[in-house]
């Protein structure tokens, strides 16, 4: 278990790297759960502050906002629709070992597009499909599965003028 939280607290440190420091304050909120649901790590994308609790660890802090930027989100190389941003990450641990009540982990990421949802969803299902996932319409969004045969979803709803709001789930 502490071998698995403190994964997970290096996976909240990478997310913090990977995304740029935004003074706009409209930053990305990324959230990292253990297996066992309880939250690790968290960042506030419209305040700036962090909150982590590791073995030997736990504290928060402020920093300026963070923003992860579409090109740093790749899926087998097809990043979010041009334009888009992202608007907050989910990790969620497990480590699927087949135990009751131990699910796989699994990632979510919301986002915000300036195209309408059928235009985004069509988009997605051209490239992703050419990167080797299995997928079908599935609403306004898509369903199936990643070229690792893990579960897929994306959930997309129009926003109103011209745009969609999307939710990439991944895994459990």
């Amino acid at each position: 278990m502490r071998m698995r939280k403190a994964m997970t607290g290096a996976a909240l440190a990478a997310a913090m790297l990977a995304a740029g420091c935004d003074r706009s304050g409209d930053g990305t909120s990324i959230t990292i759960n253990a297996g066992d649901g309880n939250t690790v790590g968290a960042v506030d994308g419209r305040t700036g502050e962090v909150k982590l609790k590791l073995p030997g660890f736990t504290g928060q802090f402020k920093l300026p906002n963070l923003k992860v930027q579409p090109n740093n989100f790749d899926l087998n190389g097809v990043h979010l629709y041009p334009g888009s941003t992202v608007d907050a990450i989910n990790v969620s641990g497990g480590d699927g070992a087949g135990k009751a009540g131990d699910a796989d982990g699994g990632v979510q990421v919301r986002f915000t597009s300036p195209a309408d949802a059928a235009t985004v969803r069509d988009w997605f299902q051209q490239r992703l499909t050419g990167a080797g996932f299995t997928l079908h319409a599935d609403g306004q969004g898509l369903s199936g599965t990643t070229d690792e045969k893990k579960p897929f979803r994306m959930e997309l709803n129009d926003a109103g003028r011209g745009r969609t709001q999307g939710t990439i789930v991944l895994g459990g």
